[in-house]
């Protein structure tokens, strides 16, 4: 059952979009956000069972309860686990499908299991165990699910964590379990296809996966990098299959455990401050949220992650930014945090000329080590500065850039430091970095 009463020892009155950690969106078809979360809490214990909130915009959210009573039995008893992790949320038919992790830090004795609910907000009715890992068993960590269907219709978990790294196993459409499953609710052990991993000596650290149609054919995968609580930072790669292989900007292959470690991936979002704005620290564990197509929109993308407080990386919150695809089908992250009725989503409107890309901005560039915040830059744009690159209408922008051949896109967004309505930037470099910014005053 849902609770819409949360444990008296826990005040949630105040809570919003704070202690949503490793977040999940969907949307009910009335219009409502439902967000799903780890079972965290930076000010004391777990209650576990999912976080669930509800939004009109997401931008502020109302704790609405847990998904379940607790920990299921089977999953308590293969890990040990206080709370649960990471959930997954999809629609299949008339049926919703969560997908949750359960597991302890360290370790990969872990299990994910599937609970089935007739809309987000609820009854969730636990359906038993998809898939297990033991900690001294060499594969895959259990956690972080990710469900995504192929153009085949066959049905994918993407699921994996530090040790072992992202696979990739085939789910039964009909059940929510694993094709190769004993019987519903009784769990394999895996491990699929292997689609991404690091090398030891950084801990194997990769996680949280989320695998997305790219426009025009292929598959893209957003996935966070590095420590919890301090470098956390998401990369992307693509693939023409879902299967893999992933590669970056640079040809990598995400796989590749003999190239420097930093080097494989492609950053899209990291530790970052705007001048005179907050420092939000070690953004991560990303989904991608996709409404359906509007006027003049093919289907408006939300990237929703957590993010933690540079004064005190102890508190972290639920944010979303716009998701934006270059010319040839890469996606790239709005600068800025989405402001909801503030921003403008007709796509047909978007800059199409090169006089847009003029005047004074305010940039990051992600190309620093992981442990660096990136602050924020002024640069000047003058008309000879842009004058190598194409206007391909809908803020697309592709050619020479600084002497690089780069794909731009140019958007409406709201400036959350100096609140008002602005246009952002984001643009992708053949050398694999990546640069996005705001448009000054």
């Amino acid at each position: 059952m849902t609770l819409t009463d949360p444990a008296a020892t826990i005040d949630t009155g105040g809570w919003g979009g704070r202690h949503a950690h490793d977040p999940t969106a969907v949307r009910d078809d009335d219009g409502t956000y439902w967000l799903f979360s780890t079972d965290a809490y930076s000010l004391g214990p777990v209650r576990g069972g999912v976080q669930i909130r509800r939004s009109d915009d997401l931008v502020t959210w109302q704790f609405h309860g847990w998904a379940l009573d607790g920990v299921p039995e089977a999953a308590a008893r293969w890990t040990g686990a206080e709370g649960l992790w990471a959930p997954e949320v999809v629609r299949v038919g008339d049926t919703w499908r969560m997908y949750y992790s359960a597991s302890t830090f360290g370790s990969r004795t872990s299990a994910i299991g599937l609970a089935t609910a007739p809309a987000p907000a609820g009854p969730w009715t636990d359906r038993g165990l998809v898939v297990t890992s033991r900690h001294e068993v060499d594969g895959p960590n259990a956690i972080d699910a990710n469900v995504v269907v192929d153009t085949d219709g066959r049905h994918w978990m993407i699921y994996g964590s530090f040790f072992g790294g992202i696979h990739a196993l085939e789910l039964d459409p009909a059940t929510g379990f694993a094709l190769d499953a004993p019987a519903p609710g009784e769990p394999t052990p895996g491990p699929g296809i292997l689609l991404a991993r690091r090398h030891p000596s950084v801990e194997g650290a990769i996680e949280g996966a989320f695998v997305l149609p790219r426009p025009g054919g292929g598959w893209a995968m957003v996935v966070s990098y590095d420590s919890l609580f301090s470098t956390y930072h998401v990369r992307v790669a693509v693939a023409e299959q879902v299967t893999g292989p992933y590669h970056d900007r640079l040809g990598h292959v995400l796989t590749d455990v003999e190239t420097d470690p930093a080097a494989v991936g492609t950053t899209v979002l990291a530790s970052h401050q705007f001048e005179g704005g907050p420092v939000w620290l070690a953004p991560g564990h990303a989904a991608v949220l996709t409404d359906a197509p509007g006027p003049g929109t093919p289907g408006r993308q939300l990237l929703v992650h957590h993010v933690r407080h540079g004064d005190d990386p102890t508190h972290h919150e639920v944010q979303a930014r716009r998701l934006v695809w270059t010319s040839d089908g890469w996606p790239l992250i709005s600068p800025q945090p989405w402001a909801g009725a503030l921003e403008q989503d007709d796509e047909t409107q978007w800059p199409a000329s090169l006089d847009a890309l003029v005047g004074g901005w305010e940039l990051l560039g992600y190309d620093q080590p992981s442990s660096v915040v990136v602050t924020g830059h002024t640069r000047v744009l003058w008309p000879d500065d842009v004058a190598g690159l194409r206007p391909l209408g809908r803020g697309r922008f592709s050619g020479m850039l600084d002497g690089m051949p780069s794909e731009l896109v140019v958007f409406p967004a709201w400036d959350g430091v100096r609140e008002r309505a602005t246009l952002a930037l984001t643009a992708l470099g053949a050398d694999g970095t990546v640069t996005c910014g705001t448009l000054l005053p």
